[in-house]
């Protein structure tokens, strides 16, 4: 049978998370922390608990200091539980000259003990046991017991207040002698030792989790009292044994810090969730790389996801009535008639997201197809699957009147993760779409038809190119060097975009009328207008940038 060390007494907070744990242990009652971290230590206990964090009070710093400095001791889980404490005393009647708690619960009710007991003295300890007894024995009935109520009839108190301090969450750390292996949805826990003072320290350390994508749960600084020295707690999403957490503790103990052994891992355990998530499993109907890319992060949110398509052996059909949120990700060509086949599938309280590329075909599918309480939105992704992360990536997302709780929860999740996110409507994405991919696209295909037209050897254009006329062949070649049908299907995709093309190819031939006629006035005032309609907020910033591509660009020739 495993043995649970843990504080008292029987009836206590921490006993109560100790029972949600394991209702099976044997509990060990000890009277404070250190207590509680040498029974595990020396093997009396197959684990320990311990109050970590608690919403009124933040972190135990009492709990971080020992843990600290316990090398052989390791966070390996939580036991997150509602703190409702009361106030008890011997009568119910009596004047309450002192009120008795432990540290943590006494903070935790200063607003209350400053309304009600403004005159009390306030005496803090970790061993109730011993304190309360000695208070009895001397036949005092002047005072009062913060904690549960439970222990307050353990020590045979009248209960005088319930919930006097109300909306209060602690959260319990489960402490072994190892690291747990990953459950796919971790969080780490680190802090340093006492750091000398360097000049952007804190900004160098945070760039290091930043960079590589790890997102940081929670984060605090103390001084220690002896060197007076900063130390940092940092706590990030991942397990400890990632290489992503593993590469950046290195670069922050080596190349920051520089001082080796400066980090301590106090744990890796699963994640403990703050807000509460509406969204348990999403479906994808497509289970191509995108879908991949996709899953794979939301999976790392503590999501189930499911993938479906023309090879998996789950069916789209099958897999809806299992899941809250379908994410539909095939070709903007089979985009519409995807959602007439499934879209009558989905049900009340569940959502529908368009991963497509064009809106407006494909909103008005939705919204026709799906019953009028499934929520819809459409999400517009501007990178594919080989991007490391969605960290600065551009986002477009197009709401709908049926954009609800669970199209709201998928649009934080794109936040979190650092997309930058663009809310449009249907129109506008889709003229949008038409400058950012369809035009480029249909220039660099052009340009490419005319070099072969013409029999133009690619070096000798090179050579006549300054750098910035030499963009277009920059996107000429990202354009054909990748999978041709997904420009393919950027350029035949319907919408407003087809009309920006349209009028560009217009106004090209415009232009070179102008240019043929050597009508020099007019294209000089049709550029002056251009200069006036663009502006100076744009192309000031805009040529500072392109100079800075050609300084980039210059230095990487031969």
């Amino acid at each position: 049978m495993a043995t649970i060390a843990t504080i008292g007494p029987a009836g206590s907070h921490a006993w109560q998370a100790a029972r949600q744990y394991d209702p099976t242990a044997q509990l060990l009652l000890l009277p404070n922390y250190a207590d509680v971290l040498a029974a595990l230590t020396d093997g009396q206990a197959t684990c320990a608990l311990l109050p970590a964090h608690n919403t009124r009070e933040g972190r135990n710093r009492d709990f971080f200091r020992l843990l600290g400095h316990s090398q052989r001791v390791h966070w390996q889980d939580n036991v997150t539980i509602p703190v409702h404490l009361s106030l008890g005393s011997p009568a119910n009647d009596d004047p309450i000259i002192t009120v008795v708690g432990r540290p943590h619960f006494l903070r935790q009710c200063e607003e209350y003990l400053a309304a009600r007991y403004p005159a009390a003295d306030l005496l803090a300890t970790h061993d109730l046991d011993r304190t309360i007894n000695g208070l009895q024995g001397a036949g005092r009935t002047d005072f009062g017991l913060i904690e549960a109520e439970e222990a307050i009839h353990h020590y045979g108190l009248m209960l005088r207040e319930r919930e006097i301090s109300p909306h209060n969450l602690t959260r319990f750390a489960v402490l072994g002698d190892h690291l747990p292996p990953a459950s796919g949805y971790d969080a780490t826990a680190v802090i340093t030792r006492p750091l000398k003072d360097r000049v952007g320290l804190l900004y160098a350390m945070l760039g290091e989790f930043a960079r590589r994508g790890i997102n940081l749960l929670d984060m605090d600084s103390e001084i220690d009292p002896q060197s007076r020295k900063l130390s940092f707690f940092i706590e990030m999403e991942g397990h400890a044994q990632t290489p992503e957490i593993r590469e950046a503790l290195r670069h922050v103990e080596e190349e920051v810090i520089q001082e080796p052994g400066s980090i301590r891992i106090l744990g890796t355990f699963p994640r403990v969730d703050i807000r509460t998530k509406i969204i348990k499993r999403c479906g994808f109907i497509g289970s191509g790389e995108m879908s991949q890319w996709f899953a794979r992060r939301l999976t790392g949110e503590g999501y189930e996801v499911m993938l479906s398509g023309r090879s998996s052996e789950l069916r789209p059909e099958e897999m809806i009535p299992l899941v809250d949120l379908v994410a539909i990700c095939v070709p903007i060509s089979a985009t519409a008639a995807a959602i007439r086949q499934y879209g009558p599938l989905l049900q009340k309280n569940q959502a529908l997201i368009l991963l497509a590329g064009e809106a407006e075909v494909s909103l008005a599918t939705a919204l026709e197809s799906t019953g009028p309480e499934v929520e819809v939105m459409l999400v517009h992704n501007l990178w594919g699957p080989k991007a490391a992360s969605m960290k600065d990536k551009n986002v477009s997302l197009v709401r709908t009147p049926r954009s609800g709780l669970l199209c709201r929860e998928f649009e934080a999740f794109l936040y979190k993760h650092g997309a930058v996110i663009s809310q449009d409507t249907a129109p506008r994405h889709n003229l949008l779409m038409g400058v950012s991919q369809k035009l480029p696209s249909a220039t660099a295909m052009a340009l490419a038809l005319t070099l072969r037209q013409h029999d133009l050897p690619l070096d000798e254009i090179e050579r006549h190119a300054t750098l910035t006329s030499a963009y277009s062949m920059l996107a000429m070649a990202r354009i054909h060097y990748q999978n041709p049908r997904t420009y393919a299907e950027i350029l035949a995709c319907p919408g407003e975009g087809r009309r920006v093309v349209r009028d560009f190819a217009a106004n090209l031939v415009r232009v070179l009328d102008l240019a043929e006629a050597e009508n020099i006035p007019e294209l000089c005032r049709l550029i002056e207008e251009n200069r006036a309609a663009l502006g100076e907020d744009f192309l000031h910033p805009t040529m500072e940038q392109a100079l800075a591509v050609d300084s980039v660009l210059n230095s990487r020739r031969p």
